[in-house]
């Protein structure tokens, strides 16, 4: 259990209000420089300061839906919050000047969700349902 000093480090950090939703979000406050926004709304964030309590976490993502899944993250973030790339997309010039127009947005994985793709079959099927015939006594 945090101590009482921990917790008022975050409060003073980030404000009462974002503490509070990171509490309840991860479990955890973290502080550091806000560095974009993506479609979906998620944020994200590094912290370039000193020690770190695991090394190489020190860029992460705020999820805009409590129902956190990594498909919500778009390929160019993902590879900065990787270490792929080194610069956040905002800020990275190869990212601004390499977007084409035909590039369609990035829709997140829908599988076990209402929107999942379900295909149709259009095959008459094999075996046919029996169905009984009532035929009148005559």
């Amino acid at each position: 259990m945090p101590s009482i000093g921990r917790y008022i480090r975050g409060i003073r950090a980030v404000g009462i209000k974002e503490w509070w939703h990171q509490m309840q979000g991860i479990g955890d406050v973290k502080a550091g420089r806000f560095v974009g926004k993506d479609q979906f709304g998620n944020r994200y964030f590094e912290n370039l300061d000193g020690f770190q309590e695991v090394p190489g976490r020190h860029r992460w993502v705020d999820f805009s839906q409590h129902y956190n899944n990594a498909t919500q993250v778009p390929p160019e973030w993902h590879s900065w919050l990787s270490h792929i790339r080194m610069d956040p997309p905002t800020e990275d010039p190869v990212m601004l000047n390499s977007s084409p127009p035909w590039k369609a947005p990035w829709i997140e994985n829908l599988t076990g969700t209402r929107g999942a793709y379900r295909p149709y079959n259009t095959v008459k099927p094999k075996i046919e349902h029996w169905e009984p015939k009532a035929i009148p006594r005559g």
